[in-house]
């Protein structure tokens, strides 16, 4: 396995110490984590992902799945059942297992289904409303151009923009203001 060093970028790039050492411990981690149980990462939408675990053998009651901080972990612990059977031949692995994936920030597990013997997790990024992007309106300082302003509706009801028009006060306009205070 190759390794990269990212000593470089620490001289340059502040804040991002967590990052570096995130691909770090990934890339070490990869080496020791073993290839059971089988599994696909899915992109299911914009913001929507699926894991799906292979794991024939395994009844709902025999796996675990928590989230701690952005850990994922996954684990089945299989009972022994080899007094009870003879095997001739033994294909199917049913041994105990965990796996373990990092989660990005606001990823959350949405929900686990066990179909066919396939164990599928979907997960979905929930950005907070605070950290969305929003549209700032620019004012006018001269309150005699006529100016169009932008109102906007937050970014949560799709970014409806609506435009209202400021009218451009007249000579007229004034006129009735200053008889009607009068």
């Amino acid at each position: 396995m190759r390794t990269i060093d990212f000593s470089p970028l620490y001289r340059t790039a502040i804040g991002f110490d967590h990052l570096f050492s995130l691909l770090d411990n990934s890339m070490r981690s990869e080496q020791k984590q073993p290839t059971y149980p089988p599994y696909n990462i899915e992109l299911t939408g914009e913001d929507s992902y699926r894991i799906t675990m292979a794991l024939a053998g395994f009844d709902q009651s025999e796996l675990a799945i928590e989230v701690e901080g952005n850990a994922l972990r996954i684990s089945g612990e299989k009972a022994d059942d080899s007094a009870a059977r003879q095997y001739l031949h033994r294909g199917i692995a049913a041994r105990s297992f965990e796996r373990q994936f990092q989660l990005a920030d606001h990823i959350k597990v949405t929900g686990a289904t066990l179909i066919n013997g396939l164990l599928h997790i979907d997960l979905a990024r929930e950005i907070p409303e605070a950290l969305k992007p929003r549209r700032i309106a620019i004012q006018s300082n001269d309150p005699h151009e006529a100016a169009d302003t932008m109102v906007e509706k937050p970014m949560a009801e799709k970014t409806m923009v609506e435009k209202t028009t400021v009218e451009k006060p007249t000579v007229e306009n004034q006129k009735l203001t200053d008889t009607k205070v009068a």
